[in-house]
């Protein structure tokens, strides 16, 4: 009966995921093995034949800071969950206003059939602070209040106080810390190189298929109306933790500026260990 009764919950759930890239791909690919209804999106052309050889119903649609390119109304037809993951381009010298893209997005959302909105945010809205004289870096939880310090944090927060405040919709914000996983190491891009910075910094992880599987739980368990943080619960320094890292890999190690003061945080997961009973995979580390 408990088998039916899940089978059931998993065929009325229909999930659009905005964003298969390199999370939402193979969350689309888990949740499909689970047995949920999945569409998904993409901006390649070249990827709409991969995204339907694995069971995802695949959609071309981009969203710009001007319009929406693509079907939108179709794509979220008859959901009842949109996990939006697209995340902002503030890096490079094309820098977009990431805020006025989801504004083009919500009247579509108020519009559909979406009860739920899983947002996929940063802990970058909590803001680095000095290590100084040796002092323990601050844990940020969700409670905490977030100050960040780079206009991707300032942006993102922005974003998630948009969808919270939305009556039209549940939205969970899900925090993730850096990520790592299926080839994305940073270690690869630090290894050799010299005079680093924060050396005394906490890392702050989370793994590919924690990211997944978090996910995956917060369906399950209806854990929408939310604020979680998704960071595995051990903060090694920089130093310590892309050393090791190097070596493991048989990489050169990366050389750290000892003599400049750190800045960082440590974010704090219990909310998600304690609410949702989920255990990080830390042996990925």
């Amino acid at each position: 009966m408990l088998l039916l009764l899940n089978t059931e919950f998993l065929e009325m759930q229909k999930i659009s995921i905005l964003g298969c890239g390199w999370l939402g791909f193979p969350l689309a690919q888990k949740l499909v093995k689970s047995g949920f209804n999945v569409k998904g999106s993409t901006t390649s052309e070249e990827k709409l034949s991969q995204l339907k050889e694995a069971g995802i119903n695949p959609f071309l649609i981009a969203v710009t800071e001007n319009k929406i390119e693509g079907n939108m109304s179709e794509f979220l037809k008859d959901s009842d969950i949109l996990i939006i993951n697209i995340p902002p381009k503030l890096r490079s010298s094309n820098i977009e206003n990431f805020v006025d893209k989801i504004k083009n997005l919500i009247p579509f959302i108020e519009q559909s059939t979406i009860e739920k909105v899983l947002f996929v945010s940063s802990t970058s809205v909590y803001g680095d602070l000095p290590l100084e004289n040796n002092q323990k870096a601050v844990v940020f939880s969700e409670e905490s209040n977030p100050k960040p310090d780079t206009e991707g944090g300032r942006q993102l927060l922005e974003t998630e106080n948009l969808l919270l405040n939305n009556n039209h919709f549940s939205t969970t914000v899900l925090r993730f810390g850096g990520l790592i996983g299926a080839e994305r190491q940073p270690v690869k891009h630090l290894a050799g190189r010299q005079n680093l910075e924060n050396s005394d910094a906490p890392v702050n992880l989370i793994h590919q298929t924690d990211c997944i599987a978090v996910i995956e739980k917060i369906i399950l368990n209806n854990s929408f109306g939310e604020v979680f943080n998704a960071v595995a619960p051990f903060h090694p320094s920089r130093k310590e933790y892309y050393i090791s890292k190097a070596k493991m890999l048989g990489l050169t190690a990366p050389h750290f500026n000892e003599n400049t003061i750190s800045e960082g945080k440590i974010i704090s997961a219990e909310k998600i260990t304690n609410l949702l009973k989920y255990n990080f995979n830390t042996e990925k580390y």
